[in-house]
């Protein structure tokens, strides 16, 4: 019998009666990292990494009942062996591996094969099936060393305070923020959004060494911003506040940058194809280290990469799942919110 199967609540495993990343609720939630897409309020128990379970309260609510392990450390749930392993996606994101009578699957949630300096480098895992996103499942999609896409990011940035003009960085608050600043870190002062902040006093009391960035208040006047790096989620982007800000230039931080059009489309100053999930090539190294006999191709461009991967030797299917492409995160977070919040109201 297969370890999992794919329902209307999300990935299940049948011998273990858990779900790995669940869209709606459920008895038990394993959990691959803090993005709003794949934890969810409303589940009665999480299993999580040590590292996510600190965001993840923090995101949705403090009462979450959560237990987390770190990497490597195993738990058996109904014969099940839950081990999780490093992915690469965000500070604290898991790969999570099953194994039961000698079957072993991996559900690899998001992620990405470069080291970001940041988030524990991603960990290849043999396996008899994997599933595998596919966000950037094209060949279109490949990055530039993340050294080269930083120093163009700092010319940009130098150039901007050189014409007096504010340099403002559209990333997500929980991944992409934090690689920012590290990577940023003795270019100009940096300054970020009060989600970005929190996030990072979070990660910070986790354990986590960051760079320090200043939280934006009132007290902090638009002549200090135009001087150094001002980071914000994407919702901000098209705000009052910013356009009040002196010679305001936006540079988007995602993957879709790679392709122009995006851009345009983004009404973007600049564009930086900086992405937390693997690129068309990684996605093809990963599935190939796993040695896995079937892959199961997730969110993203399923069909083309599922069809590629045909045509190369390896099975693989397309699975339908609810988990949203790199620019859906942020506003997956106010659906928590609104869904705890719903919560709430039927319990009084």
């Amino acid at each position: 019998m297969a370890l999992i199967k794919f329902t209307k609540r999300g990935i299940y495993c049948k011998q273990g009666d858990f779900y790995v990343d669940p869209w709606w609720p459920v008895d038990y939630a394993v959990t691959t990292h803090g993005h709003a897409d794949h934890v969810r309020f409303g589940n009665k128990n999480y299993l999580c990494h040590s590292l996510t379970k600190p965001i993840i309260k923090s995101r949705i609510s403090p009462d979450l009942n959560v237990q987390s392990l770190p990497y490597g450390e195993s738990i058996t749930r109904n014969g099940v062996k839950i081990t999780f392993f490093p992915a690469g996606h965000i500070i604290g994101s898991a790969q999570v591996r099953l194994e039961y009578k000698g079957e072993i699957c991996v559900i690899s949630g998001d992620y990405k094969i470069e080291d970001d300096g940041i988030s524990t480098p991603f960990e290849p895992i043999k396996c008899h099936s994997f599933v595998s996103e596919s966000t950037f499942g094209l060949p279109i999609y490949k990055w530039q060393a993340q050294n080269v896409v930083f120093s163009n990011i700092e010319n940009w940035v130098q150039n901007n305070i050189a014409h007096k003009k504010t340099s403002i960085l559209i990333a997500y608050s929980l991944g992409k923020a934090q690689r920012l600043i590290k990577n940023l870190h003795g270019v100009a002062p940096i300054y970020v959004h009060n989600s970005i902040a929190n996030l990072n006093e979070v990660i910070f009391k986790a354990g986590v060494a960051l760079p320090l960035s200043e939280r934006i208040t009132p007290e902090i006047s638009k002549d200090q911003l135009q001087n150094g790096i001002v980071i914000v989620p994407p919702a901000m982007r098209d705000s009052r506040w910013m356009k009040s800000l002196h010679h305001p230039v936006t540079g988007i931080c995602s993957g879709w940058m790679q392709v122009r059009a995006h851009r345009r489309w983004q009404s973007a100053d600049a564009g930086f194809a900086l992405s937390d999930h693997a690129d068309f090539p990684g996605l093809l190294q990963a599935i190939r280290q796993t040695e896995a006999e079937k892959v199961y191709v997730t969110h993203g461009f399923t069909s083309a990469f599922a069809r590629y991967l045909n045509q190369i030797g390896t099975r693989a299917e397309v699975v339908s799942t609810h988990f949203g492409q790199e620019d859906d995160e942020e506003n997956k977070v106010d659906l928590n919110k609104a869904e705890q919040s719903s919560a709430k109201k039927e319990e009084a």
